[in-house]
């Protein structure tokens, strides 16, 4: 069980720095993006950086799993409104796949740390 939770914690850590970078970086993928979203370029500069602070969070995790849930709990929040976000503008499901792939592992993350939530603050 340990491995696996390290796997999904590892794999959520590199697809937000991968997304959260290039996000901030301006890459044409993200720019067009939150444009055919119809999101503001803050935003996405915004977002970017929300998801460097949970690839943050996710390192710390591997030693604080409390941290790890709280973060898979943010991630998680943020990849459902990423996927409401393409539902909202009727993109096609392939496009979707990546947030909602995001979505279940960070989900994953938390129900396997759960017992760690109460923790953070006792």
């Amino acid at each position: 069980m340990h491995i696996l939770t390290i796997v999904l914690q590892s794999w959520l850590l590199f697809s937000m720095a991968f997304f959260g970078g290039s996000k901030i970086a301006g890459a044409k993928h993200q720019v067009e993006l939150f444009d055919s979203i119809k999101l503001p370029q803050w935003f996405r500069v915004i977002t970017g950086y929300v998801q460097i602070v949970g690839c943050i969070g996710l390192i710390i995790g591997y030693w604080y799993p409390s941290v790890a849930a709280w973060t898979g709990i943010l991630i998680g929040i943020m990849m459902l409104l990423a996927c409401l976000s393409h539902f909202r503008v009727k993109h096609p499901i392939g496009k979707v796949i990546p947030a909602l792939l995001n979505l279940l592992i960070a989900i994953a993350v938390v129900i396997l740390y759960a017992d760690e939530l109460p923790h953070l603050f006792g």
